[in-house]
């Protein structure tokens, strides 16, 4: 790993953010106008095309799902069910919070109501690995939320089959429908829908680049979550963290792609050279390694900082999905942090355990992301509904003001709708003073 003196904090940041690819939109169009007008074909061509499957029927049935818990041991899914219920619960606590309120001002009653999305689609990437944590971190939040129609979609292996866990895991989570397709084709499909899929209102989970192109593309009709990039580890370490973590910890990322970008964030040159000598010593050692080497060797980096709040300063202008707090005072510190996706405090809180079973979620922003939001959670699956009660002394009140906004703004015909309600009694009480007059 690169070892850089930091002596321009801002300088620093904006130079070593890895650049994005140029994702193919070409490409990820003609997928998505493919499937909007041939449908399931479209979708069945590119399954052929992609993963060599021949998909007879997308949905899966109530059969193959019985048949994939035979395929998983009672170990794997004790582990799946404690996960599940790990997030249900922190899930469940923050769905509490949102009680429905009414507030009454001169007459006027607004009433807001946290209710359900009526229907998600759920990304699970698949095809040549597994990912039952993300099925778990996806589907979980929309059922706590309350979501009618959870829709599960999943890339099939070269014979047509979706991962064994994945599946056991959609159904422990209350998946409703789970479908044999992945890519471009499968968000075209849930956003678009077809004789098989039915189009659903909001998409989420993590994909590879042409998913998070197809979901920027078609965010202008179906909602989605956000549009997350290769994983991203920073650590901040002083001479109280131990070295053989730090660099553990970014080997846990970094096996994920050759895209990642992990770093070290510290104020230590000594803890630097201990880091990256472990980390030398570790990547011939490891499986996966030849990935991890790739991506620490071209994206990731040793920052030294001058001083703990250079490190401060650093992390919250690359805003990293996750940061690893690993100092003296990392209590302190964390309290500093406003841009991460997610915080991790203290010597034993890696990253890697937040992927699976700590109770957090692993869909997080990423590419800065976070400075605007933070993980996937049942708040992504309930919107605010808003009804308003006026009555006419109400209006009457605030006419006067009114007539003045909707003057100053030039539609005039916006209070016009306001007076006609204020002077129906009047107008009516002339008419039928002028017919008794005739």
């Amino acid at each position: 790993m690169r070892i850089i003196k930091v002596t321009n904090v801002e300088q620093f940041a904006a130079k070593i953010l890895p650049k994005q690819p140029q994702n193919n939109k070409t490409i990820v169009e003609s997928i998505l106008k493919d499937v909007k007008k041939n449908g399931d074909t479209a979708i069945k061509k590119y399954e052929k095309k992609f993963s060599g499957a021949n998909i007879f029927s997308l949905r899966l049935s109530q059969t193959e799902i019985k048949n994939a818990y035979s395929k998983v041991s009672k170990t794997e899914l004790s582990a799946l069910r404690l996960a599940k219920a790990r997030l249900e619960k922190t899930e469940s606590i923050i769905k509490s919070l949102l009680k429905n309120k009414t507030i009454n001002n001169v007459g006027i009653k607004i009433s807001k109501k946290f209710v359900p999305i009526e229907s998600v689609g759920c990304y699970i990437p698949g095809g040549l690995a597994r990912y039952p944590s993300s099925v778990i971190m996806s589907v979980v939040p929309a059922k706590i939320a309350g979501v009618k129609r959870i829709v599960v979609v999943s890339p099939p292996n070269s014979d047509g089959k979706i991962d064994p866990l994945t599946i056991v895991s959609a159904d422990i989570c209350g998946a409703h429908e789970i479908y044999k397709t992945g890519g471009v084709q499968s968000i075209a499909a849930l956003s678009f829908g077809t004789k098989s899929i039915p189009k659903v209102d909001k998409i989420v989970g993590p994909g590879g680049s042409f998913v998070t192109t197809a979901k920027s593309m078609i965010s202008d009709q179906t909602g989605i979550d956000m549009l997350a990039g290769p994983t991203e580890l920073g650590i901040m370490a002083d001479n109280s963290a131990n070295p053989k973590f730090v660099a553990l910890d970014l080997i846990s990322q970094a096996e994920h792609s050759n895209d990642t970008f992990c770093y070290l964030i510290t104020t230590s040159e000594k803890i630097a050279k201990s880091v990256n000598k472990i980390v030398s010593e570790l990547i011939p050692k490891i499986k996966r390694g030849k990935i991890a080497q790739s991506s620490l060797k071209n994206n990731g980096f040793i920052g030294i900082c001058k001083t703990n709040s250079d490190m401060i300063k650093l992390a919250n202008l690359l805003a990293p999905e996750h940061l690893q707090i690993m100092t003296k005072n990392s209590e302190s510190m964390a309290s500093k942090i406003t841009s991460s996706g997610l915080v991790l405090i203290g010597n034993n809180t890696p990253s890697s355990a937040s992927d699976y079973i700590l109770g957090s979620n692993h869909i997080l922003p990423t590419n800065g992301f976070g400075k605007i939001r933070g993980s996937l959670s049942v708040l992504d699956f309930i919107k605010v509904n808003t009804q308003i009660t006026s009555s006419k002394k109400s209006l009457s009140k605030i006419s006067k003001h009114l007539e003045i906004l909707t003057n100053a703004e030039g539609f005039t015909n916006h209070f016009e709708a306001v007076r006609g309600r204020l002077n129906w009694k009047k107008i009516g009480l002339k008419k039928k003073l002028k017919n008794l007059v005739q």
